[in-house]
């Protein structure tokens, strides 16, 4: 802690005024902070200097709502990624709470809240909440802003991937197929936001085992992103990860490794070795070795991952478990019953927590 912050808690300890431009500035090096922590995937770190940025502008001898509702739904967020929704949902609901009551119910902010809320509740299962939280989000922002506003486009992508997570594929497809038409239209065909509704799309049709409709949506996507950012994008190795899940379903490894390969060295040069994108690169990679039948290979993989999640979520993550999944899978092809039996018996565990 610098001599600057120490003397600020001081002063706010005893009650005495600090400049409002002074802290000001520190609630937005704080927040600085927090988004640069959660980028590198320091979640811990990044839920302190959240907590610090929230108690900084609440304490503001004026304090200003749309910081503390930035402040609430940062912490919020990082609470959620590392699985502890009970400590973000009363964060989001306040956030909410406040904006309603600043703007009224029907602004775009508040729609924003709504859906961060609604992600929430979709993360924990609770898809008959989430669901309204989505559908209002949309009317908000359609009636505010029109109806081919990229927001609306965003709106759409939320609602259709919380169908898609219902496996409620026939509703998905129209609402992801009106969004990608919003997105072209709005922002021009080789926007990377039309890249993302691409890979959406594409994502669709792979887990309906259509994987020959998602791979010129993904290609298209892959060459958008890789002329707007650079072949060493993040975005880039969301593309050719996706892209390298429909060779494996299609039984193509040979051109699935490469690419894994590739989307595991753009986040590890970009995160470093310890983020979450990474675990989820080695994850990817060993499951190819795995259906190669190259076991020895896969395994340090599959616990390197493993050691990732570990420190990076909540034991208790869906991510956590489904790797204790895939780790037990190669465990049974390599004559390790018992050792898999534990593995299965501990995710069973994590999935069977009530969220």
């Amino acid at each position: 802690m610098n001599r600057y912050m120490r003397r600020l808690l001081l002063l706010l300890a005893l009650g005495v005024a600090v400049p409002i431009y002074a802290q000001d500035t520190e609630w937005k090096k704080l927040n600085d902070e927090v988004k640069l922590l959660y980028k590198q995937g320091q979640y811990d770190r990044g839920i302190e200097a959240a907590k610090r940025a929230l108690a900084v502008t609440e304490q503001a001898k004026e304090p200003n709502e749309a910081d503390v509702t930035t402040s609430l739904n940062n912490l919020a967020l990082l609470y959620k990624t590392q699985g502890q929704y009970a400590q973000a949902e009363p964060l989001y609901n306040r956030a909410l709470a406040i904006r309603e009551k600043a703007l009224g119910p029907n602004h775009p902010d508040v729609a924003t809240v709504l859906n961060n809320l609604a992600e929430l509740y979709q993360a924990e299962g609770q898809n008959t909440q989430a669901e309204p939280l989505y559908k209002r989000s949309l009317a908000i922002r359609e009636k505010a802003l029109g109806p081919d506003h990229p927001s609306v486009a965003t709106a759409l992508t939320n609602l259709a991937l919380l169908y898609k997570a219902q496996r409620q594929y026939t509703q998905a497809e129209p609402l992801l197929k009106r969004s990608l038409a919003i997105q072209e239209k709005a922002l021009g065909p080789d926007h990377p936001l039309v890249a993302t509704s691409l890979n959406n799309l594409g994502k669709l049709y792979m887990i309906q085992g259509q994987p020959d409709q998602a791979e010129p949506l993904l290609k298209r996507s892959l060459e958008i992103d890789e002329k707007a950012y650079g072949a060493n994008h993040t975005s880039v190795a969301r593309d050719v990860s996706h892209l390298a899940e429909v060779y494996q379903i299609q039984g193509r490894y040979a051109l699935a490794e490469p690419l894994c390969k590739r989307s595991l060295e753009i986040n590890e040069r970009t995160y470093g070795l310890n983020h979450p994108d990474v675990a989820r690169d080695l994850n990817n990679l060993a499951l190819v070795y795995t259906s190669l039948g190259q076991y020895a290979q896969a395994e340090p993989l599959y616990n390197r991952s493993l050691a990732i999640w570990e420190k990076a979520l909540d034991p208790n993550h869906s991510d956590w478990a489904a790797s204790l999944e895939n780790l037990a899978a190669l465990y049974k092809k390599t004559d390790r019953a018992k050792e898999a039996e534990a593995l299965l018996k501990r995710a069973a565990t994590i999935r069977a927590i009530k969220r």
